[in-house]
């Protein structure tokens, strides 16, 4: 797909050029939320940024090339996921949902999610205020029958030492946002170490999203990144993904700069080239995230 260069401003995303790079057909942002305020945060929710609208993210599809989205329920909302689902449903067979569950949900109530797209849950310990580090096998072992994965965003001494029961673990489990581990830490940090060997061992993904939240200065530019991102593809390309985290509520709620989308796209880019070039963000942004979200082959051109 080529991109041209006309401006295009979109909500909560700096910038307003689209991507140098051309995307191929069918790449997915692995990683966005929608927020609604019609739908009530949750008690004690630390994030609580604007709305932001399927309208809002369609016009940053335009603007950056992607085509397929994975929709996660936000910390905002604890395990409401009301708001994920109506984006779901509206962007249609192009999108599926990750969901925040407590494990009390009964069987029917879990094959509706998956019947409208659902394909994970996610346990989010790093800013989320429901759940614990408890619930990881019990969801675990709740969603194994309908094939979906756990994905988990906690600190990295936590990561470090769950490390046994991750390894245990009967789902997919997928770590969004660089598995929380800051550039100074690769190579250091018995987590980092242990996300390599899940990658490794075919028993986990990781999501190159949220690359501005894991740098020191904040920025997606930070080339202290090139390093841990070129390890998670070297380790397992077949095993990475790609989000943008829009609408990035952490810097709409003004802890951090916001960063622009096609510039993301753009790092990621300069992240494969150095990693097996086209052929892995063809794998990046459309094969892995097919086999791991279940979205239909590509129609023929």
């Amino acid at each position: 797909m080529h991109r041209d260069s006309q401006a295009r401003p979109v909500r909560f995303s700096a910038g307003t050029a689209a991507p140098r790079t051309a995307l191929p057909a069918g790449a997915c942002d692995c990683h966005v939320h929608v927020y609604d305020s019609r739908f009530p945060a949750t008690p004690g929710a630390r994030l609580l940024p604007p709305d932001a609208s399927v309208k809002d993210y369609r016009a940053l599809q335009q603007r950056i090339g992607t085509t397929r989205t994975v929709l996660v329920t936000p910390s905002t909302y604890g395990t409401d996921n009301r708001c994920m689902l109506e984006a779901l449903a509206s962007l249609g067979s192009d999108a599926r949902g990750v969901a925040v569950i407590d494990g009390s949900e009964s069987d029917a109530e879990l094959q509706r999610l998956h019947a409208v797209g659902v394909r994970g849950v996610r346990l989010n310990l790093s800013l989320g205020v429901s759940g614990s580090v408890d619930l990881l096998r019990p969801l675990a072992h709740r969603i194994a029958p309908l094939g979906w994965h756990l994905q988990l965003l906690m600190a990295p001494d936590m990561l470090a030492m769950q490390g046994e029961v991750l390894r245990q673990i009967p789902v997919p489990l997928v770590f969004d946002h660089f598995g929380r581990i800051a550039p100074a830490l690769a190579g250091r940090h018995p987590a980092h170490a242990l996300l390599l060997d899940l990658l490794q061992a075919g028993r986990a993904w990781i999501k190159l999203s949220g690359g501005y939240i894991v740098s020191e200065h904040y920025l997606v530019d930070d080339p202290a990144l090139d390093a841990l991102a070129a390890g998670y593809l070297r380790a397992a390309p077949q095993r990475v993904l790609w989000g943008s985290d829009w609408p990035h509520a952490t810097a709409s709620s003004g802890l951090q700069p916001m960063p622009d989308d096609a510039r993301q796209i753009d790092r990621l880019n300069d992240w494969v080239q150095q990693n097996g070039g086209p052929t892995t963000l063809q794998c990046v942004l459309v094969d892995n995230p097919a086999a791991l979200y279940g979205f239909a082959p590509l129609a023929s051109s």
